[in-house]
């Protein structure tokens, strides 16, 4: 969260980049602890403010977060932030009120009856086919990808991508390569440098087993991407089936507003809490990984990609992503008097600030 720090005539507003449900339940990790509480051995602990059968898992905890005792700097400081966060008149959120009704009522219930305006989500519904939202330069042209993607059936492209600061060991990126080979479906990944490795170097071939770069390429397979790649592109073109992620808020926004279904590795944080809601929640997606520890199975790999992209469990997945799809869409509508909710919000948040300017300097 983003403290706002108070000012003469302002209401004093916590901004969360974040969804609702990672939102509430790191705001409850931090401030409760509760895998001190839990049995010791216990893998599975409930979390204060959840419903009963709401668990979470130890290795769903970073490793900051899972050595916390509340005496240690880290819990501190979180507490410090939280509490004053608490303490606004109101809580900024990066979601969708639609698409997030139970985090958001959960959210609401803990902060305590604190203000909540879902204003997102909070990036471009529209592409920009060359750069990234940092003004990154992708490693490839955008019209080559879709060249590339017009080339195979709708839905059956699988793209990956652990995101800009996230990466994948050595070993796991060694065995994912191939996986991705054996399955039967082309994909596109971004490849970065594994985990050790300062990520803004060039790639070594020797991360890859020998020659699958140029094999992928030569039968149509799979193509990978250097640097940064045109998201927005991938996951609007019919021919994506699913997207393999970190599940990072970002992504899995990004994703739902195109109607693709997520199978989540997340490595560290929130993308833990991220992950689970796609898979339990909103039931868009299923979890293959958990950090940069485990191995990856072949057929781990296989039963997930066929369970999201394939059969009856995964048209349903599809027919829920295309849902949230258009629940994003409506809630950033603008059409002269007709708003759609993220809008509103924005404007109630307006209002607030100007209420709240107004009554004080009549006082």
């Amino acid at each position: 969260m983003v403290d706002v720090p108070r000012s003469l005539g302002v209401p004093h507003a916590s901004f969360t980049t974040c969804g609702a449900f990672r939102t509430v339940a790191y705001m409850s990790l931090w401030l409760h602890l509760p895998h001190v509480a839990a049995p010791p051995g216990s893998r599975e602990f409930n979390v204060p403010g959840f419903f009963e059968t709401f668990k979470l898992q130890t290795n769903q905890m970073s490793s900051y977060m899972r050595a916390a005792d509340g005496s240690d700097p880290w819990s501190r400081f979180f507490w410090r932030q939280i509490t004053r966060s608490l303490r606004s008149d109101a809580i900024v959120c990066n979601t969708v009120e639609k698409v997030e009704t139970a985090g958001l009522r959960l959210l609401r219930r803990n902060a305590g009856g604190l203000r909540v305006f879902p204003v997102g989500p909070l990036l471009p519904l529209e592409s920009n086919s060359s750069h990234d939202r940092s003004g990154r330069k992708s490693g490839v042209e955008a019209g080559c990808i879709v060249k590339w993607l017009d080339s195979h059936e709708s839905g059956s492209v699988v793209y990956v991508s652990f995101g800009s600061q996230n990466t994948v060991s050595a070993s796991q990126m060694m065995s994912l390569a191939n996986r991705l080979k054996s399955i039967g479906h082309p994909f596109v990944w971004v490849v970065r440098p594994p985990l050790g490795f300062d990520l803004s170097s060039e790639f070594r071939p020797e991360w890859l087993p020998q020659g699958f770069e140029e094999r992928m390429r030569a039968s149509g397979k799979g193509i990978l991407i250097r640097r940064w790649a045109p998201q927005l592109e991938i996951l609007s073109h019919d021919s994506t089936g699913a997207f393999l992620s970190h599940c990072g808020w970002n992504s899995v926004l990004e994703s739902l507003s195109r109607g693709v279904c997520i199978i989540g590795w997340p490595l560290a944080s929130k993308q833990f809490y991220n992950s689970k809601m796609v898979e339990k929640e909103l039931r868009v997606g299923t979890e293959l990984a958990r950090r940069t520890v485990e191995e990856v199975r072949s057929e781990a790999v296989e039963a997930a990609v066929r369970l999201v992209i394939e059969g009856d469990e995964g048209r349903k997945m599809k027919e829920r992503a295309g849902k949230y799809r258009r629940m994003i869409k409506e809630a950033m509508r603008e059409d002269g008097e007709v708003k759609g909710s993220s809008i509103r919000s924005v404007d109630e948040l307006i209002e607030m600030a100007m209420s709240s300017s107004r009554s004080r300097s009549v006082q």
